[in-house]
């Protein structure tokens, strides 16, 4: 019997998915990053190692100590990450899914973002 667990499956997917995807500085990577409390938003540039915006749950302009992570609190990250993507001249964005199933909070994330202007 197989003793391999969901977070074990979620990190095989996660390898798969980044083998096949990189954040340029044209196109830079928008990953997506959920622990049960949080939700956290990075916009990487993989050639240079550098994180050029990221928002998160943790921020005080989102943060609400009742909440957890949620797709209301997905839909702010979203937004908030796609603003201070505007900020820095950024509108083309390669999405990171993390090895989450794109439905619930990944969905709500990524809806907020190309709602606020990012292009996907």
């Amino acid at each position: 019997m197989s003793t391999i667990n969901r977070k074990a499956i979620r990190n095989r997917v996660h390898r798969r998915i980044r083998k096949k995807l990189s954040g340029t500085a044209a196109r830079p990577r928008l990953a997506v990053s959920f622990s049960n409390r949080h939700v956290y938003a990075q916009i990487i540039d993989d050639e240079t190692g550098k994180t050029l915006c990221s928002a998160s749950t943790l921020d005080a302009s989102i943060a609400d100590p009742s909440k957890l992570a949620n797709k209301a609190t997905a839909t702010k990250v979203g937004t908030l990450v796609a603003e201070r993507a505007k900020e820095a001249n950024i509108t083309e964005v390669v999405f990171d899914r993390g090895g989450f199933v794109y439905c619930g909070k990944v969905k709500a994330l990524a809806d907020a973002a190309r709602e606020a202007g990012l292009k996907f």
